[in-house]
């Protein structure tokens, strides 16, 4: 095949130049990855690179006519890629910019972690102890777009004040969900499904059930502070971790959001509010 002939007859220099090019490619593919994770155009992505390795294929085994019907998605498909990806376009070229692309380091991502987490702990520890009804879903994978367009946009940053004002009985945007997004706060007031799981305890008010129920269709994670108790529960995959300490809470969310392991001994100590699937 023309296309093993050409592998075999490239001179060293010509094969390293290209082992270097194809990696430059695929860094340059991951921080792109990176930009638009947490969003919906993760599943269109994915759909566009399957349709890139069919069309590789093609060449390989010389599949001429299904080389040429996907050579014409590819090329009328380019300007609805645009018109789709635009919101994630938009924020990669401003970060390119402002030279943040490429330039986040693990010590950043460290130091970002940490402030999130002290306030995100310190607010709802304030909450909780003034028994502030809160309800703060954190977006993953899973693309929550359409929860955050029920809700009063902010885009603004995770602060403890900020997140703690919003609660304040009978302010504005109290009665509702704050979604979080890309590590910002994407929207406040936001309406959540209920969960109609006939499991979930009669004590649990309308908060626990819409933690839950968007538990149950994505994998999102939702912070609930009792506005009767002052409890703090953590909702996620269909499950509701109830009544934790501050301690509890800051070691389990670091685990849920960030993916940092947490010690198994710990974990007999957490109350489950709805019965674990299987």
């Amino acid at each position: 095949m023309p296309f093993f002939e050409k592998i075999v007859n490239l001179s060293p220099v010509a094969t390293f130049i290209n082992i270097v090019d194809v990696l430059l490619v695929w860094f340059v593919v991951y921080q792109l990855i990176k930009v638009v994770k947490g969003t919906k155009a993760v599943q269109l992505l994915k759909g566009i690179f399957a349709i890139v390795i069919a069309r590789i294929l093609t060449d390989i085994f010389e599949l001429t006519t299904l080389g040429w019907m996907i050579e014409q998605v590819l090329r009328w498909g380019f300007l609805a890629v645009i018109i789709i990806f635009q919101p994630e376009l938009r924020r990669a070229l401003e970060q390119l910019g402002r030279g943040r692309l490429f330039a986040r380091t693990m010590l950043e991502e460290k130091e970002e972690r940490k402030r999130l987490l002290e306030a995100m702990s310190k607010s709802v520890n304030y909450m909780a102890k003034r028994r502030i009804g809160a309800l703060i879903s954190i977006e993953k994978e899973t693309g929550l777009s359409e929860y955050i367009e029920t809700g009063t946009s902010l885009n603004s940053d995770i602060t403890s004040e900020l997140l703690i004002n919003i609660f304040i009985p009978n302010a504005p945007l109290h009665d509702g969900a704050v979604i979080l997004q890309r590590n910002r706060i994407a929207a406040a007031g936001c309406y959540l499904p209920l969960s109609e799981s006939p499991f979930i305890s009669k004590e649990l008010g309308t908060r626990h059930r819409a933690a839950l129920g968007l538990s149950e269709v994505s994998d999102a994670v939702t912070i609930i502070v009792s506005e009767e108790t002052g409890a703090i529960s953590l909702a996620t995959e269909g499950d509701l971790l109830r009544d934790l300490s501050i301690e509890e809470f800051e070691e389990r969310l670091r685990s849920l959001w960030f993916g940092e392991e947490v010690e198994q001994e710990n974990t007999s100590k957490w109350k489950w509010g709805v019965k674990r699937n299987g």
